[in-house]
């Protein structure tokens, strides 16, 4: 087959796309800001998924915390390891409800491209010292548009950026309809797939470090979940897909689908998140090794500001202001190289990060 002629390989995917739920987001409808010209073997939002897998900020997940600063064990998740499971979950449910799995996939792995180093530490670090404030997800959008490729961004469809703008959520309750309005529902599979796999490996990390057992949950939540981690997991998801089935289009009144859990489990899983947050998320953050992590932000933050010599030229054109390149700057650290930089301009700053861990 000469070159010329693989686009037919796009079309027969495109053509399958048309099988998907009547509610379900083409890639033959998508969009980007700078138009280009149309990959011959893959759709649209397969290539956003292969963009965003080889950017520099992809791989640099590895290295960034989830909720443990500069996790030691081989097996506690990293940043990385979490939009692997977002993904994977994600995709299950997508492919369940006969909708874009390949949205979902594009979505879920580029949801956390704007962390900072030390996870929601580093963010509560910089939200307060900036101006206008900081959040993971604005800054993922901005990297993905302006950042990566050197100040060319990736230029990927709306649809992909839209969902990575809004897959975050706000503590507390935010299992409803409303806060969901206007999302595809693809991007609303990645916000609850977000929650999803973040509680299940959590949870792994929390009984793996011996810093919650167990039998410390309420009884009520492992009874609802299961004991296992794999329990969990599926019960959750089956859940999902039982409870947005008219999101499949399978039925044949006309609805204003959403994805969704049963009122019964939106509110187990509500009471689990609420007691993540205040046993072990908020706990983590206000520990000692939580304000070290903290203090290196600052730390680092305040010397760029008088060194701005030592932020690459090209950050510093595509930044407003001095402060957005020191945020542009730090966020594409690892917790690895936060670490490093902040013991050469602050010999000692560090070493509670590992105070009773080596």
């Amino acid at each position: 087959m000469e070159y010329q002629n693989l686009d037919i390989i796009r079309k027969n995917l495109e053509a399958k796309e048309k099988l998907f739920s009547k509610y379900a987001t083409l890639s033959i409808n998508s969009k980007r800001r700078v138009k280009e010209s149309l990959s011959p073997t893959r759709t649209e939002f397969q290539r956003d998924r292969d963009r965003i897998i080889h950017t520099n900020s992809f791989r640099r997940l590895k290295h960034k915390s989830q909720v443990f600063v500069a996790p030691i064990g081989d097996h506690f998740t990293t940043r990385l390891t979490h939009v692997i499971e977002v993904s994977q979950i994600g995709r299950s449910i997508a492919r369940a409800l006969n909708l874009n799995e390949d949205l979902v996939e594009a979505t879920a792995l580029g949801h956390d491209l704007g962390h900072t180093p030390f996870g929601h530490i580093g963010e509560s670090v910089l939200n307060r010292m900036l101006p206008e404030g900081f959040h993971h997800s604005k800054q993922s959008v901005r990297l993905v548009t302006h950042l990566e490729k050197n100040g060319k961004g990736l230029n990927l469809t709306d649809q992909v950026i839209d969902g990575i703008k809004n897959h975050s959520k706000p503590e507390g309750e935010f299992l409803n309809k409303n806060s969901v309005k206007n999302l595809s529902l693809e991007s609303q599979i990645v916000r609850i797939s977000d929650a999803i796999a973040y509680l299940a490996h959590d949870i792994l990390d929390a009984l793996r470090s011996e810093f919650i057992t167990i039998d410390q949950f309420p009884s009520t939540i492992i009874e609802k979940l299961g004991v296992r981690h794999s329990e969990r997991i599926n019960t959750i998801v089956n859940d999902v897909i039982i409870s947005s089935w008219d999101c499949s289009g399978n039925l044949s009144e006309e609805i204003e689908p959403w994805i969704r859990m049963s009122d019964d489990l939106a509110k187990t899983v509500t009471e689990l998140r609420n007691y993540m947050f205040n046993n072990f998320y908020h706990i983590i953050s206000d520990s000692e090794i939580g304000e070290t992590a903290s203090k290196i932000i600052e730390a680092i933050f305040v010397y760029l500001l008088k060194n701005m010599h030592l932020i690459p030229d090209w950050i510093r054109a595509i930044s407003d202001t001095n402060e957005n390149a020191v945020s542009d700057y730090l966020c594409g650290m690892t917790d690895n190289f936060a670490l490093l930089f902040a013991e050469n301009i602050y010999p000692g700053i560090s070493k509670d990060i590992f105070k009773g861990r080596i």
